[in-house]
């Protein structure tokens, strides 16, 4: 307790308001899921890569931890980080934020810092139910082509799957 100047005490209360967004979080100081969803796009193609953390994080000049923390939208990436990590993984900076839905686009930091401010028109995407891409059958699948070292045979295999693929129709028994 502090004495005022009147030499009485007084105690002082602390209100706890929620702080506005600070450094693109949300109002609640969660991860933005915009950087969530970049995030999981670089650890989709890493795996798709067969590389582990480690690795890539090596090729970057960063700790495991730190593209942890970038693979979880915990740490922001800046713009120059994001396109070491699109050389590295061999994509457009555009890859990071492909299949985007909707609720999350509206979800930048501008959102919560503008009092008024209204999502961007955004291009509805036709998405699957779960994305194909994010299925451990499709993982196992991109590791072994790639395991195969003879690639003309590796190439023989993609011209069949892409023949097969081209004679299926959606009525296909499994």
């Amino acid at each position: 307790m502090k004495n005022n100047k009147n030499g009485l005490s007084a105690t002082t209360i602390q209100v706890n308001t929620p702080k506005p967004s600070r450094r693109g979080r949300t109002p609640d100081g969660a991860p933005n899921p915009i950087d969530v969803h970049v995030g999981s796009r670089i650890r989709l193609r890493r795996t798709l890569l067969g590389l582990s953390q480690e690795q890539l994080a090596k090729l970057l000049g960063l700790t495991f931890q730190q593209l942890q923390k970038y693979e979880r939208g915990i740490n922001r990436i800046g713009a120059s980080r994001l396109w070491d990590i699109g050389n590295i993984l061999k994509v457009p900076v555009s890859f990071f934020f492909e299949e985007m839905d909707k609720e999350t686009a509206e979800q930048s930091p501008r959102m919560f810092a503008l009092p008024n401010a209204q999502p961007t028109l955004f291009k509805e995407l036709e998405l699957t139910e779960t994305d194909p891409l994010q299925r451990a059958e499709s993982i196992e699948l991109v590791k072994a082509y790639y395991k195969i070292s003879n690639r003309k045979a590796a190439h023989h295999l993609f011209d069949l799957m892409i023949a097969m693929s081209k004679m299926t129709t959606p009525n296909d028994e499994k």
